[in-house]
């Protein structure tokens, strides 16, 4: 392989560069080019970064001839062992994966570096987009492996995803390298080992047409997202799409952007998206389970709410000063401020919090009466799902204040006495720098 296939096309601006490296062929010309590249230019340090899953006899060896290679080629070297093992029934693949991203991300940024390379190369691209084909995946799963990507503060790169597996096993060649052969790779229970024994001597020219249809796809999925961001635009908050206006759109136009906003909240099969555009008439209240929480049609709007926590222990809590209190498990918080209408400091300082009973009334302002709890919640339009609390009561066991409703009129205190008011913020809308001070306050 060229030096221009080298990785110094990737401009990091961390203290290194860091290499995933299992210790095979593909890994080891990779970790061999990229210091190369490092020597050849300002001499920016490498670190060599090995995944010890733990589930073959030979891993520690593994684990050792990675270390020594790394040295060999000047590089610095850093291992974390996988912990724990895949639960009965679950991927072996899968667990190893979800490990693997973590142990390589929680590395690499120790060895600060904000560029980590990995390996991968056209042949690996074009088994991505058949495996995902074959289960039915979209634009975004036909994608396959993006050449450069920021996840969680890393840019991870692949700078050798276009080039053929022959041209590293050529560029290893020139330079004598010496790697693992994992017997794995050679499994055939793992679907990807499949295709490998059976793809590519059959259509050895295949690997540059799936690799092609994978660019093309992240063109078309690139497209759908900024169509989507248009659309959404239009049709939805962070809390509600519109569910009428969605439907006026074509079809494939109205799926794309449901999907797009159910992104932000959910993993959603698409027999779910077909679900809500087929089930949903207007005004039809509707829920569906989706993983960590639901969906509610309702009042023509689409909601996502978390999964209810159950029955909430009531607890003492004091919002006697400024501040934002957390409340976990209620998935929200109390911001307290100070305000010309609101309630006297003395009287927030021993409160009760709990979820609704029945036969709680509140008064919503000075002029009005006091209705039922569950009148007041159906006039303010709160959904059904955020009329279960939490609410405040004083020591008294007087309703000061309800989540979605505000401050109950009758805890009002008079002119004359300094005055708190006291509101609930759902999680969605806490800012993010929020939470910690407010537990202290």
């Amino acid at each position: 392989m060229a030096d221009s296939a080298t990785p110094r096309t990737v401009d990091p601006s961390g203290d290194a560069v860091a290499v995933a490296f299992s210790g095979g062929l593909d890994s080891t010309a990779l970790l061999h080019a990229a210091t190369r590249a490092a020597s050849a230019t300002a001499g920016q340090r490498v670190v060599a970064l090995h995944v010890h899953h733990g589930l073959q006899v030979q891993a520690d060896d593994w684990a050792a001839h990675c270390e020594r290679t790394a040295r060999d080629l000047g590089a610095d070297f850093a291992c974390t062992r996988l912990a724990g093992k895949p639960a009965v029934g679950d991927s072996v693949e899968a667990w190893a994966r979800a490990g693997r991203y973590r142990a390589l991300h929680d590395m690499a940024v120790a060895a600060g570096a904000d560029v980590l390379l990995l390996a991968h190369h056209r042949r690996d691209q074009a088994e991505t987009f058949l495996l995902q084909a074959l289960r039915g995946a979209g634009s975004a799963g036909l994608s396959g492996m993006p050449r450069t990507q920021w996840r969680d503060g890393l840019c991870w790169a692949r700078p050798w995803l276009r080039y053929p597996r022959e041209a590293i096993q050529a560029y290893a060649a020139q330079h004598g390298l010496s790697w693992i052969e994992d017997p794995s790779n050679h499994d055939g229970r793992h679907a990807r080992n499949r295709l490998r024994q059976v793809l590519w001597p059959a259509f050895a020219s295949a690997e540059a047409g799936l690799a092609q249809a994978a660019r093309w796809a992240q063109q078309a999925d690139a497209l759908a997202a900024e169509v989507a961001t248009q659309d959404l635009a239009l049709l939805a908050t962070a809390e509600r799409l519109d569910l009428p206006a969605l439907s006026a759109l074509s079809p494939a136009r109205a799926s794309n952007a449901l999907r797009a906003w159910l992104s932000a909240h959910t993993v959603a099969p698409a027999s779910l998206v077909q679900r809500l555009l087929t089930e949903w008439r207007p005004g039809a209240t509707l829920s569906w389970p989706v993983p960590h929480g639901e969906l509610h049609a309702w009042r023509d709007g689409l909601f996502w709410a978390p999964l209810a926590s159950g029955s909430v222990a009531a607890v003492q809590v004091d919002l006697s000063r400024p501040g934002c209190y957390p409340q976990a498990a209620w998935r929200g918080a109390w911001l307290v401020e100070w305000a010309e209408q609101g309630i006297a400091p003395q009287r927030l300082a021993g409160l009760t919090q709990r979820g609704r009973r029945g036969a709680e009334q509140f008064q919503r302002a000075p002029a009005t009466f006091a209705r039922s709890l569950k009148k007041a919640c159906q006039e303010a339009g709160l959904p059904p799902w955020r009329r279960g609390g939490p609410l405040l009561f004083d020591a008294q066991q007087h309703l000061v204040a309800a989540a979605g409703l505000g401050m109950d009129a009758r805890a009002f205190a008079s002119q004359d006495e300094p005055r708190l008011a006291v509101r609930w913020l759902e999680d969605s809308a806490l800012p993010q720098s929020e939470g910690e001070g407010g537990a202290a306050a």
